[in-house]
């Protein structure tokens, strides 16, 4: 009989083969598979049909403006306020107002797309702590999946605007830069309202990304634009998105 060479080749000092890890230990189970506990083998039909109502809420909108930022920002704050006034403008003339559904800036989308009668649109995400639907909606879906509330704010509208905010609003405006520069999405306008929040980060692409690095090209900053004020904001909206109707 021909001896296996790999049969003590795993041996600890102690002479004891190292066990793997268990399913218990292994990630893919504990987390993808089988989240609390839960046998997940049907669980690619809960995502289905999150795409599937998604898509068929994003079909009844016309053209929309997407508003990110900070779920922490509260009413009387300068964004906040500032997000309220512009939102209405757009939904006067128009444009639907789509929000990731939860406080901060997204409730001062959905209130002035909501306050002068416009269609106020909600895709919260369902989380243990902070975010909630705000009651400003007038169409709305919770996601329990991160990635398919993604794919539907990545094709809700004709224009981006992103209001100070933390991880969660640079994700998604990283997000939909990439989509463009690969053209895995066309070249939706992005707006970066609040200059004093912007610039540095912008800089720091200029100088690190581009000069420093080259991992991205000069182009690749065209991508966006920044403003400072509701109408400077309200002008740029209007200059990327030609086709609006009157409410």
């Amino acid at each position: 009989m021909i001896k296996n060479p790999f049969s003590n080749s795993r041996k600890s000092s102690a002479g004891k083969s190292k066990q793997p890890k268990t399913e218990e230990n292994c990630r893919v189970v504990s987390e993808l598979l089988r989240p609390n506990g839960v046998d997940q083998s049907w669980r690619v039909f809960s995502i289905l049909s999150e795409f599937v109502s998604g898509f068929n809420l994003l079909r009844k909108l016309g053209p929309a403006a997407t508003f990110w930022g900070s779920a922490r920002l509260r009413p009387g704050d300068k964004y906040y306020n500032e997000a309220e006034e512009l939102a209405s403008r757009l939904a006067k003339k128009g444009l639907t107002i789509v929000t990731g559904g939860g406080g901060g800036i997204m409730e001062a989308g959905n209130v002035g797309a909501y306050k002068v009668g416009g269609q106020s649109v909600g895709l919260n995400i369902r989380l243990p702590m902070e975010q909630k639907l705000n009651p400003y909606t007038t169409m709305s879906q919770t996601f329990d999946h991160f990635f398919a509330r993604k794919v539907m704010l990545a094709f809700s509208s004709e224009v981006y605007i992103y209001f100070p905010g933390g991880y969660g609003t640079l994700d998604e405006l990283y997000e939909i830069l990439t989509l463009i520069q690969t053209k895995k999405i066309s070249h939706v306008p992005i707006i970066l309202y609040g200059k004093e929040f912007w610039t540095p980060l912008v800089d720091w692409m200029k100088r690190e990304l581009l000069e420093k690095y080259q991992t991205i090209d000069e182009k690749d900053l065209g991508l966006f634009s920044i403003v400072d004020s509701v109408d400077e904001a309200e002008k740029k909206v209007f200059s990327k998105v030609a086709v609006v109707c009157e409410i």
